[in-house]
């Protein structure tokens, strides 16, 4: 028999690393081309928003998404949102990247210039309406800034200004641009609110630029909160764990271009300890891959692998997040992992009520600790008076940690 070689193992857990086999997302891509071809045809059609818990391949897909767009030769440029940083220098670096790769298309190069001179005004710009505080900064665009325009210092009047002005250009050139934002639930509240204005005004319009965000699970309350319009504005697409089949495929299919099999009951067992988390399918997949001495592999090779791969996960993907938390935010998430029952469930809601009574505190006292731990990404609030954590299987780890 043929042995499997750890050299050529092909799977990759690794945060927002493509996998070899982006398995059980074709709905979504298929999604994604049609809004793409409905733009090229001068069709009106909503920006994109993903959410999910972690590990479900938020960014992965992203990326995906990113790449149809780049292949339709459209502008594209991305950001990782961050609490309490500003939009302006990340989306004009976006941007800038987008209408760059749309520049040596356009038939006036003045125009280019043009757009540029009002995306280093825009990048300049405080939202307090002064430049003090960013003078030392440049965006590394080689053209003056032009005053007038998206510079106002009102970041939701700059921003549907400078999305409009790049729409233009896109339209100019025939394609489109499309800004993806991970961890968008993290962009502030104001920040938040010109978006949604900048994508209403685009649509109204009919302007040839979306964009495409990524998010936890309360990210659809978050926009709500910023404008009653957000609910009619995206087109919400929830990104879930793998179904069995999906989850095969993802282990099998990269498995079989390198000659190496999985036997059947390798594959049931692969998936009760994964639970079709894509994260996790890597990381077991990766274990018992190292650990098989031959195809086709068994289930007594996932056994034997299963508690590296726990161990893994324990370091790399739970306790980094656990050793973020303070104290008493650990304290929160010892009370809600055990009021939790379903850890398997795409995020068990547990109410604050029950947590404050489990700690024997009143409940405005453990406020700072929850939006803290809400503020780090470590839990989320989807609906008024329960709480769930963001990471899949967290509860089940917070249990077998010593106090």
């Amino acid at each position: 028999m043929q042995g499997v070689d750890p050299i050529r193992n092909p799977y990759a857990p690794g945060a927002g690393q493509r996998p070899p086999e982006l398995a059980g997302r074709d709905r979504e891509v298929e999604a994604f081309e049609v809004v793409l071809e409905r733009i090229a045809r001068g069709r009106p059609e909503r920006s994109l928003v993903l959410t999910g818990l972690r590990g479900v391949g938020k960014t992965v897909l992203l990326n995906s998404l990113r790449s149809q767009a780049i292949g339709r030769l459209w502008g594209t440029g991305k950001i990782e949102a961050r609490p309490d940083t500003s939009l302006r220098r990340p989306v004009s670096a976006a941007l800038h990247m987008a209408v760059r790769e749309l520049a040596g298309r356009h038939r006036a190069p003045e125009r280019i210039d043009d757009f540029l001179g009002v995306l280093k005004a825009f990048a300049l710009r405080s939202n307090d309406g002064t430049t003090k505080l960013r003078e030392r900064w440049q965006p590394g665009i080689d053209v003056p800034a032009v005053r007038g325009r998206a510079d106002s210092g009102d970041i939701e009047i700059d921003l549907v200004e400078l999305f409009t002005d790049a729409a233009a250009i896109a339209t100019d050139v025939g394609t489109g641009i499309a800004i993806f934002i991970d961890e968008m639930q993290d962009l502030g509240t104001e920040d938040i609110s010109a978006l949604c204005a900048a994508c209403h005004e685009l649509s109204q319009l009919g302007g040839p630029l979306i964009v495409v965000g990524a998010g936890l699970p309360h990210l659809p309350a978050v926009l709500s909160a910023a404008k009653s319009y957000s609910e009619r504005l995206f087109r919400y697409q929830r990104i879930d764990r793998l179904d069995r089949l999906a989850a095969d495929r993802a282990l099998g299919a990269p498995a079989l271009r390198e000659q190496v099999a999985y036997e059947p009951k390798a594959l049931d067992l692969l998936y009760e300890k994964s639970g079709g988390y894509p994260y996790f399918v890597q990381a077991y997949g990766k274990a018992t891959w190292d650990h098989a001495p031959q195809t086709p592999i068994t289930v007594a090779d996932v056994r034997v692998a299963a508690p590296e791969a726990e161990a893994e996960l324990a370091v790399g993907f739970f306790g980094s997040r656990f050793e973020r938390a303070t104290p008493a935010e650990r304290d929160y998430m010892r009370a809600m992992a055990a009021l939790s029952l379903d850890d398997d469930g795409p995020g068990t809601a547990v109410p604050t009520a029950e947590i404050a009574k489990s700690l024997a505190r009143r409940p405005a006292s453990l406020s700072p600790a929850r939006d803290a731990l809400i503020k780090k990404g470590l839990i989320y609030s989807g609906e008024r008076g329960t709480v769930a954590f963001t990471v899949p299987h967290f509860a089940r780890y917070l249990r077998t940690q010593p106090i």
